[in-house]
């Protein structure tokens, strides 16, 4: 079948459904195309399934850490009762999605789109004409150099996991194997994590970074760092990983080795080519306005587009928006890409927004540094909460936030505050004058600053 379109997106995740949904409300005919349940990674498969299974991981760490002073341990977590809570979320998400693209007048195909030319995508037997396309699909784990990476497992199996293993190998130190490394411990597994880097998490402040392996070793995390992998072997029930630190091989054992070492755009198989579609490294080459630059058909967002947008929800989300303006109204909105707060989800949590101390000065700004150890203050002290830090950096000349930086079991709230400030210009002085409620994280903003 042949048919015609206004516009025809390709990923049904954040990147996709606010340009398909708007682009529909004003009267196109939209097509959206998915080769997985509908919904995307960050509902289905990344970022809140997961936060389900951090928010059990972070009871379990809260009654240890007050074990003696008033609570008693004696809680696990049951893996397979948390997992059955979790789908409560996820298994919904596919056919709610769906129905609602229907109700907003979008028609839904399933499977993999490629392009047979620089205005038709092809879905399965389906012949898709677009006068516009979005490439909006998303990225996926990013291959690796070594032998056996077919005994890899993904981080979207590991949320639909079952059973934990006993042992767990995680290869690569970003977020993903963190997040899902202290998930994992709280959980009662032995877990490692390799990496061959000196040390993991690099776009984080260092001090930042060094807590929370401290941490990460106190519930019995692995880290192995400069250490390469070169090799995976299955041995019955078992995964040998075997790798080289210092030019000695090293072995590692586990009932799962996970992939943890990054991501790419999710474009290999779509016959970009067959589309003039160009692509970089990153993703789809686009313009100031999320237009690609060799083909005027074709828009990009999300993890799909080469911007300078970092891989997040709310900016594949806010990326969706501008191309859905740009198609409306015709090119004349650029995303903005001024404030992007980053929360790794460990236990504590770290997060960061806006420039690095080191960025800071790279840029010539005259900066003042505010880093305090803020473990014994009262919002930490009173949950016997031993690692937190914060990191200010302030513009001397101007008095404004450059950047912010934490780790605590508090930090993912407290960086939306900084990145408000950012976003609107904010002086210390204007932070120190407002009042908050107390005794709340918030309320030690002003000390921070």
């Amino acid at each position: 079948m042949v048919e015609n379109f206004d516009l025809i997106v390709i990923g049904t995740g954040s990147a996709g459904s606010a340009a398909a949904s708007k682009c529909s409300k004003a009267g196109w005919k939209v097509a959206i195309i998915d080769s997985r349940p509908f919904g995307g990674t960050c509902s289905l498969r990344g970022c809140d399934p997961k936060k389900v299974l951090v928010g059990a991981a972070e009871l379990i760490d809260g009654i240890h850490r007050m074990k003696g002073n008033g609570v008693t341990a004696g809680s696990d977590l049951d893996w397979s009762e948390l997992m059955a809570f979790k789908r409560i979320f996820t298994e919904p998400v596919p056919d709610s999605r769906e129905k609602n693209f229907q109700k907003a007048g979008i028609q839904a195909f399933h499977g993999r789109a490629s392009f047979l030319s620089e205005n038709q995508i092809q879905v399965g037997d389906d012949i898709l004409t677009g006068k516009h396309i979005l490439i909006a699909n998303g990225a996926k784990p990013a291959p690796l150099a070594i032998e056996g990476t077919e005994h890899l497992t993904y981080s979207d199996e590991f949320l639909e996991l079952d059973e934990l293993p006993a042992k767990l190998v995680f290869i690569g130190g970003g977020y993903i194997s963190f997040e899902f490394a202290h998930i994992a411990a709280r959980a009662g597994s032995e877990v490692h994590i390799i990496h061959r880097g000196k040390r993991p998490l690099e776009h984080f402040e260092s001090e930042l970074v060094d807590l929370l392996m401290e941490k990460s070793e106190e519930v019995g995390i692995h880290l192995h760092l400069e250490t390469e992998v070169k090799s995976i072997e299955k041995n019955g029930a078992f995964y040998t990983v075997t790798g080289v630190n210092d030019g000695q091989q090293v072995h590692f054992e586990g009932g799962l080795v996970l992939h943890g070492a990054g991501r790419m755009p999710d474009l290999e198989d779509m016959q970009l080519e067959k589309g003039n579609v160009e692509r970089e490294k990153r993703g789809v080459a686009v313009n100031e306005f999320l237009q690609s630059r060799s083909n005027p058909r074709v828009y990009a967002a999300g993890d799909a587009a080469a911007t300078e947008g970092l891989p997040l929800t709310p900016i594949a989300s806010m990326e969706s928006h501008v191309v859905a303006s740009n198609l409306l109204k015709k090119n004349h909105r650029s995303p903005n890409y001024k404030v992007m707060p980053t929360v790794v989800f460990t236990l504590p949590k770290l997060a960061s927004v806006g420039l690095s101390e080191e960025q800071a000065r790279e840029k010539g700004h005259q900066i003042k540094v505010n880093k305090m150890e803020t473990s014994d203050w009262y919002t930490y002290k009173r949950t016997n909460e031993k690692y937190a830090m914060v990191k200010v950096i302030i513009d001397e000349e101007s008095d404004k936030i450059l950047g912010a930086h934490l780790i605590s079991h508090e930090a993912d709230e407290l960086i939306n505050h900084f990145a408000t400030a950012i976003q609107f210009n904010l002086t210390t002085k204007d932070l120190k004058q407002m009042i908050y409620a107390y005794p709340t994280a918030a309320s030690d903003l002003g000390y921070m600053v």
